[in-house]
């Protein structure tokens, strides 16, 4: 397996454990998952729209993690694991595609 498909597997298993964390794990673990999708998307040419980045709750999460209940720590490990699953499916596809606005 690759380093990336072992982090997606850490993600999920975290996910079904969150029970054994500690924040500071959940944390770690989520900001290490916004640095690898940030990586990912610039790998295959994705720039996200500020106000709707699908990462803010990812990082909310995070920086909140001594505060919110664990099922936002279970959700948002999973949210992760999905965004990374997906973009390296995109990565190493060589899928291509084109991202544009639509005016309403």
């Amino acid at each position: 397996m690759s380093a990336t498909t072992d982090f997606i597997a850490e993600l999920v298993r975290a996910a079904n454990e969150v029970q054994k964390l500690a924040p500071h794990e959940v944390s770690n673990m989520l900001d290490r998952s916004v640095n690898t999708i940030r990586e990912l998307r610039r790998d295959v040419g994705i720039v996200p729209v500020p106000s709707k980045d699908a990462l803010i709750y990812i990082r909310t999460v995070s920086a909140g993690v001594e505060r919110v209940p664990k099922d936002e720590w279970y959700h948002g490990l999973l949210h992760a694991a999905e965004m990374i699953r997906d973009l390296h499916i995109v990565r190493d596809t060589g899928t291509e595609f084109r991202i544009s606005e639509i005016e309403p």
